[in-house]
């Protein structure tokens, strides 16, 4: 039992503590996409390009390219952003 609380990270070992979700605690975005027309996501680090074929987002240690055409962003908070459009791909860019 020592022994496997000496390999845990200390994130994670928060997340556990306060009960809660590692992808919180690490800072990770939460992508969600209703069908091929609506993207949202959390935990974002803001806009690096913005065209109606493609968005670029900056992301943890990562870029996110959301491609499509009609592409509109919707809304943005510091946190989250929602865009619409024709969704064709999404892809993790390191």
């Amino acid at each position: 039992m020592e022994r496997e609380r000496k390999t845990k990270r200390p994130l994670s070992e928060a997340a556990e503590l306060f009960d809660l979700p590692a992808d919180v605690v690490a800072g990770l975005p939460l992508i969600e996409l209703v069908g091929d027309r609506q993207f949202y996501m959390e935990r974002h680090r803001g806009i690096l390009a913005y065209s109606g074929e493609e968005i670029d987002i900056n992301s943890e240690g990562m870029v996110l390219k959301v491609c499509g055409s009609g592409l509109e962003l919707v809304s943005m908070t510091g946190d989250a952003l929602r865009i619409q459009g024709s969704i064709q791909r999404v892809e993790w860019v390191k």
